[in-house]
């Protein structure tokens, strides 16, 4: 962060005098100005307390500076080129959404996008106090392999198809409307009808490892009970959507279920993972590729499977791990897609690679 001179608010088009009646009535933030290659981008909030400006994952809190005596508090942020972020104010044990911003992501959190950063068609620009719709369609759960009780939504975008299982059900529920995007983008032409089917986790590291238990319950368990809700979903054309731990289960999966798992869309997958990674310092700085690098190297055919993979150009540290991934799969004669999304570990900049890459491995 820099500091602002007298003139910066203008230079991002605020003119006023901070911190007065008519600066609010026009305050809109986050607002950026070209730095170099990458962009200056202005925060702002009103408040009595200090806080601080928390991303999700491509930068540590940052605090914001007070303008003098007034209530507005700000923040003045280097952004690389083509970057779109979480981010939310916290302030004590408090985190909320930023009021200035009209884009959200479920009750607490805000998105900012700089300038360059491509349109994502089909996801709406909804606000922090906006209700996300939900599938009328759910499903009981009581998993004797896994344990537990869950809810699992099913909505069957223009009619209903294949099934799309999204890992992390819950955030494209809550968090972003994955059911409006789908339905839009199947209206649009750009996918075929599909089924999607909304998997909360309970355990993400638990789950989400390279361990058998969640998709021998999702073979045996989950995907029957699909059948017995009456909305058109063929099994037989499964695509599996996952991102970060939720990426290296499906891809595990494709793996060892090939005949369940042939369809894989893979966002900024986890594949640093070993068994363990987590309990370490620093689990990035593990053998590159992890478990499934070795395990790929042991598949000479994977002629059977469809999988795209994306990863946040910002993600530096996932990169090398992403990278070997990739090259494995294709050396294994699988057919593969490869991608980078303008953003670091975060589903706001994942949102546009789900719908593509979902319709890329129904093609």
């Amino acid at each position: 962060m820099r500091l602002v001179g007298d003139d910066t608010f203008a230079a991002f088009g605020l003119p006023g005098a901070p911190g007065t009646e008519a600066f609010w009535a026009s305050a809109r933030t986050p607002a950026s100005i070209p730095d170099g290659e990458g962009w200056v981008t202005l925060f702002l909030r009103r408040g009595a307390e200090p806080a601080n400006l928390g991303f999700e994952s491509w930068s540590e809190p940052i605090p914001l500076c007070r303008w003098g005596d007034t209530d507005c508090w700000y923040a003045e942020v280097r952004m690389p080129a083509r970057l779109r972020v979480t981010y939310q104010f916290l302030a004590g044990d408090t985190a909320y959404a930023d009021p200035l911003n009209p884009i959200g992501a479920g009750g607490d959190r805000s998105i900012a996008a700089t300038p360059d950063a491509p349109a994502q068609p089909h996801w709406p620009d909804l606000g922090a106090d906006d209700i996300l719709p939900v599938p009328r369609t759910r499903i009981r759960w009581n998993s004797a392999r896994l344990g537990g009780r869950r809810t699992v939504r099913v909505h069957p975008a223009g009619g209903g198809g294949p099934v799309v299982l999204l890992l992390d059900g819950d955030d494209w529920l809550y968090l972003h409307p994955a059911m409006t995007a789908f339905d839009s983008a199947v209206a649009s032409g750009e996918m075929p009808p599909v089924t999607l089917v909304f998997l909360p986790t309970t355990d993400r590291e638990g789950e989400f490892g390279c361990r058998p238990e969640l998709w021998e319950a999702i073979r045996d368990e989950l995907l029957p009970l699909v059948a017995e809700t009456g909305v058109p979903a063929d099994r037989d054309r499964l695509v599996v959507a996952g991102q970060s731990l939720g990426g290296l289960s499906a891809l595990y999966a494709a793996l060892e279920f090939p005949d369940l798992v042939s369809r894989v869309a893979c966002q900024s997958g986890s594949f640093w993972w070993t068994p363990d990674a987590l309990g370490l310092a620093e689990p990035l700085g593990g053998p590159v590729g992890g478990t499934v690098a070795a395990r790929l190297r042991e598949r000479p055919d994977l002629s059977g499977l469809r999988v795209a993979f994306d990863v946040g150009e910002h993600e530096t540290r996932m990169l090398p791990h992403c990278e070997l991934t990739e090259t494995l799969a294709e050396r294994a004669r699988a057919t593969v897609r490869v991608s980078r999304s303008p953003s670091a570990h975060d589903r706001a900049g994942w949102r546009h690679a789900l719908l593509r890459d979902v319709a890329w491995a129904l093609a």
